[in-house]
């Protein structure tokens, strides 16, 4: 099959053959002793040192030719060198001071002909809502896990260009955000993921491609962003408010747990009713329209 001169064509590997520009265990070690890098627990980072590893998250991700693909939690580069190899350009969102400083020069070093597609935010993920250079067609990340449901609300609610996700996240939390209503787990992160886009797992990644080897399975989510939210006259404000409410008192029917979202539990079962859900549901057997559908009926104050 051959390609016509409009189709998007791979950027071009500088390397030699047999020149590696990927890291593998030692250059994550190098890297790491040269600028007195330590990983710490209260920034969950954890480097990936296989590199069949980034291009097996590459490959599942999809990424392509032309897409812009924003990273969060580059550390050392492991992941941001196999994205460069393959997508149009990456912008990497980093929080710490020597990772962010480090990065450009890891960059330039071992993709010298791609560097100029590269680009640095050294920032707390949870406060970027602009990037510089083209808007993001896709999010592809090891995410730090301590704080990685929120980041990846916060992108997907600021950068409404993303259209394909994948994230590498702690295997209970791959579970919980790809959890259809009615599983155990189901719960918040659940519904406000699927609130964005089409959420599933896929795959597990094993312990022993990270640096230090972290004491918990990973697994990877996949998210591709919905052509738009439920149908709603609700915000998704309102909406977040009703499912936060439902799952802080989860083995609550919803009439107990939505009364004080409501003002009462009598309130709250009017809601229900309106919008055709039994107030002696749960949230977790609830889809995300369902707690738009409530939403909807959302008490004036």
């Amino acid at each position: 099959m051959t390609s016509s001169p409009t189709d998007p064509q791979p950027p071009e590997n500088p390397l030699s053959p047999g020149q590696a520009a990927l890291l593998g265990p030692s250059d994550i070690r190098e890297l790491a002793t040269a600028l007195g890098v330590r990983p710490t627990k209260q920034r969950g980072q954890n480097f990936v040192i296989d590199a069949n590893t980034v291009r097996r998250i590459i490959r599942t991700a999809d990424v392509r030719a032309d897409d812009v693909v924003v990273e969060v939690g580059p550390g050392l580069g492991s992941l941001t060198l196999g994205l460069l190899e393959t997508a149009q350009h990456v912008t990497a969102v980093e929080i710490d001071d020597t990772l962010a400083a480090a990065l450009p020069a890891t960059v330039e070093a071992r993709l010298p002909a791609r560097a100029a597609h590269f680009a640095l935010v050294h920032s707390d993920a949870l406060r970027v809502t602009e990037l510089p250079g083209p808007a993001p067609t896709a999010l592809v990340a090891n995410l730090p896990y301590n704080v990685a449901v929120p980041v990846l609300l916060h992108m997907l609610e600021h950068f409404p260009t993303i259209e394909r996700t994948l994230v590498m996240v702690q295997s209970e939390v791959a579970d919980r955000l790809a959890a259809a209503p009615g599983s155990k787990v189901y719960g918040v992160p659940s519904v406000k993921a699927n609130w964005y886009a089409e959420v599933k797992r896929a795959g597990a990644i094993g312990r022993n491609v990270f640096w230090p080897a972290p004491n918990v399975d990973s697994g990877l989510v996949s998210l591709v962003r919905r052509d738009g939210p439920p149908a709603t006259t609700a915000t998704r404000e309102q909406v977040f408010a009703v499912v936060d409410a439902a799952f802080a008192q989860r083995r609550k029917t919803l009439r107990a747990a939505l009364s004080g979202w409501a003002g009462s539990a009598a309130a709250a079962e009017a809601a229900l009713v309106a919008a055709g859900v039994s107030p002696q549901a749960r949230g977790e057997s609830l889809t995300v329209e369902e707690f738009a559908a409530i939403a909807e009926h959302t008490p004036a104050r």
